[in-house]
């Protein structure tokens, strides 16, 4: 039985066409607000007031940067972890992976591997990112630990169908950076205070770019340039918001994992990240116990919405061996924080409990 789905903002019709455009098209200007205004036929203050009254009701996570992890130079990975034990031994383990400050999803699945969460590390960890997957996973004295890196990338990008009026084979098409990118290292301290800046929750204010250009020592038309061009390299995927998945009206969140033929993971990844019902695509290692080689993310106000997303690519990609872990109990959901020092202090005080490499 499904589980019961919150109050939808998608009842009223400002609020359903301000997220849908929000988490998706969010302009690097100095006034968005008045650009979301003009699309929306309304005024100004009325969409700062309807994005306030948003944040207000958890609807509205953060408005900031989305980085493209690697492309900084940091590393991530999905891991999978077996936790034995009643739901409050689950609840322990589970808080020590969220307790890293690099986790930034955290989640309990319908599966034997019930805990699953992400981790990103800096170039400079001095753990490293196995490592510290590994010593998370003693610390919370797990059964079993997979490590599920990606292979290869397809997509990420929620867009959530607030409005309600998708198809389930409904496409989008996959933006690629406009310039080369940079070297990680090369990267100056002033870029990483404008990323520093730009991963900050934007204020719902006229001019709110103002504010954290204050804050960091640019020029407003400065810092935005500076988004600009980290958008042109790729090394911002996006400015956009998050929405809390439930209080959208998105109770229920499905990672469908797919067995696919190795000469057939190109062909199906590409399809599955066309569906502009999946938020996340990514071909991720097997092992004896785990056979499933493709991941796709689907979200929907009903276990059906996220049922029929997955029936159709299952029947565009002629697939039929693939299960839905679906989240239960979300733990931890955040953004990266990227060059910030908690990361270092986590190291510096859990170094010490590694086993010997």
């Amino acid at each position: 039985m499904d589980a019961p789905v919150e109050t939808s903002p998608a009842a009223d019709p400002l609020d359903a066409g301000l997220l849908d455009l929000i988490q998706n098209e969010f302009p690097l200007v100095a006034r968005p607000y008045a650009a979301f205004a003009e699309k929306l036929g309304v005024e100004e203050d009325a969409v700062i007031a309807r994005i306030a009254a948003l944040r207000d009701a958890g609807t509205i996570r953060q408005v900031s940067a989305i980085f493209d992890t690697r492309r900084l130079g940091y590393r991530s990975m999905l891991a999978a972890a077996k936790v034995a034990g009643d739901q409050d031994a689950i609840d322990r383990a589970a808080a020590v992976f969220s307790a890293h400050p690099g986790v930034t999803h955290n989640y309990l699945r319908e599966h034997e591997m019930n805990v699953w969460f992400t981790l990103a590390v800096p170039p400079d960890s001095e753990i490293g990112l196995e490592r510290t997957i590994d010593l998370l996973g003693e610390m919370a004295q797990v059964e079993v630990m997979r490590h599920m890196p990606s292979k290869k990338f397809f997509k990420i990008g929620v867009d959530l169908d607030v409005k309600g009026d998708r198809a389930p084979n409904a496409k989008k098409a996959k933006r690629e950076p406009e310039l080369p990118t940079p070297a990680a290292e090369t990267l100056t301290e002033r870029d990483k205070e404008a990323i520093r800046a730009l991963q900050l929750d934007l204020p719902a204010t006229a001019r709110p770019f103002l504010q954290l250009a204050e804050q960091f020592g640019f020029d407003e038309a400065d810092l935005i340039e500076r988004g600009l061009q980290f958008v042109r390299t790729g090394q911002m995927r996006r400015y956009a918001a998050v929405l809390a998945h439930r209080k959208a009206g998105f109770t229920f969140n499905g990672m469908g994992v797919w067995k696919v033929p190795v000469e057939r993971l190109e062909e199906c990844g590409q399809h599955m990240a066309s569906f502009r019902g999946v938020s996340h695509c990514y071909e991720r290692p097997t092992y004896p116990d785990w056979p499933y080689n493709l991941f796709s993310m689907t979200h929907g106000r009903t276990k059906q919405e996220c049922e029929d997303v997955l029936a159709a690519i299952a029947k565009e990609c002629d697939l039929d061996e693939y299960i839905v872990l679906y989240s239960t109990k979300e733990y931890k959901k955040t953004r990266v924080s990227y060059f910030t020092p908690e990361m270092y202090a986590w190291e510096a005080v859990h170094a010490g409990l590694l086993s010997p490499a």
